[in-house]
């Protein structure tokens, strides 16, 4: 017996990172060393005091039950309890938190949660992929919004048509941004919550890169700007904060409205997630040890960034500096595609990259690094591209 796929399964979008791992899987199998700079994973482990916390939860059979629906009411507390310390924003823990297994699935069922098939939002160009797939599952359009390098890769409102403003109902962000590397200002946000009142439109920030802020500068929550629990949410990833993106635990703040979509689309699609995790998630946020954990990653991933960027710069590479995530936004030399010159880099110097293009049409013309290995092997990295001689 054969069974077709649906005809929405055929809406979907090609999964970008899926060919990036094949083609370096085809060299890793023929022998090459491969830097893998193409992937956003995670490299080093879970702080050790969540790992424990974790085997204690797990071992307790009070936790081996289903969660309530809408997770443990002690858990949206904790999360509430985090932005007011970390932000000085208050959310009611019933009404203005969601708890999800993952920042990917609120932004993703959120067009079924909350819009209507041939309604539309607005997206980020470049931005996370995964963005799209949102738009195909829920049946819904998009406008994409330039993020340019002579804009410091803000979006700017005021180019963003009359007609489509009035036509949107969401708008997706994303900073500290993936792929640019990007931050948001607290300028920006003031008149982002103001643009959003002008023109109804809710906005859905995507906070992943929220703890990875460089120079000591801690990355700005959408959250802090006067009204913008009026008119968007906020989703906060475990994934990069704490290294732990295998364990899929998220939690979304905000508008009330769209928090009660969020979590009634979830009564049918999850029972929450194992009380264990929801426990351990409690004691990340809680635990003394928690700023001194995410430092150190913080630390991490800054060292990693100065051995990239310095290295690029001595063989004429120039790169937008990112200020957070664990990415650099690198120009392609000039002749080259984003996926010829990552080809390239691949087939002649065995570094993996993902070419820009993946982002969105205006990610053409760069190419995104994950700051995802030591600095000595990022140094390697740019030292064998050094040797193609393709930047003057």
């Amino acid at each position: 017996m054969e069974f077709q796929q649906s005809h929405l399964l055929d809406t979907l979008p090609k999964q970008f990172f899926a060919n990036l791992v094949a083609k370096v899987g085809q060299k890793v199998a023929a022998g090459v060393d491969v830097i893998n700079l193409g992937q956003g994973n995670p490299d080093k482990p879970t702080p050790d005091y969540i790992v424990q916390a974790t085997q204690k939860w797990v071992a307790d059979p009070r936790t081996h039950k289903y969660s309530p629906f809408q997770g443990l009411p002690e858990f949206k507390q904790a999360a509430a309890d985090f932005y007011q310390e970390k932000y000085g924003a208050h959310f009611d823990p019933e009404q203005e938190v969601a708890i999800l297994g993952g920042s990917k699935i609120g932004l993703v069922e959120l067009p079924w949660a909350l819009m209507n098939p041939g309604d539309t939002y607005l997206l980020p160009d470049p931005g996370y992929p995964d963005y799209f797939s949102g738009a195909a599952l829920g049946g819904v359009k998009f406008e994409t919004v330039p993020l340019l390098a002579e804009n410091n890769f803000l979006p700017d409102l005021q180019s963003i048509p009359e007609e489509v403003a009035r036509r949107a109902k969401f708008f997706y962000l994303n900073y500290p941004n993936n792929p640019t590397g990007a931050v948001a200002t607290k300028d920006f946000y003031q008149e982002l919550v103001a643009w959003a009142q002008k023109y109804h439109v809710g906005i859905i920030s995507d906070f992943a890169y929220g703890a990875l802020g460089f120079d000591g500068q801690a990355p700005l929550s959408f959250m802090q700007t006067p009204g913008a629990k009026e008119v968007g949410i906020e989703f906060y990833t475990y994934s990069k904060t704490f290294n732990m993106a295998g364990w899929r635990i998220a939690f979304a703040v905000g508008n009330r409205d769209i928090i009660s979509a969020l979590n009634l689309i979830q009564d049918h699609l999850f029972v929450s997630l194992f009380p264990a995790l929801q426990k351990a998630a409690i004691d990340a946020l809680r635990d003394p040890r928690r700023d001194a954990a995410i430092a150190e990653i913080v630390h991490r991933y800054e060292e990693r960034r100065d051995a990239f960027v310095n290295a690029a710069e001595k063989i004429g590479w120039h790169a937008f500096v990112p200020a957070g995530t664990f990415y650099a936004w690198m120009p392609v030399p000039d002749g080259y595609s984003s996926e010829s010159f990552a080809d390239l880099l691949l087939d002649k110097a065995g570094v993996a990259v993902a070419p820009g293009n993946g982002f969105g049409e205006h990610g053409e013309g760069y190419v995104r690094i994950g700051l995802l290995i030591s600095p000595e092997r990022l140094e390697e990295a740019v030292e064998r591209i050094g040797k193609l001689n393709l930047f003057k």
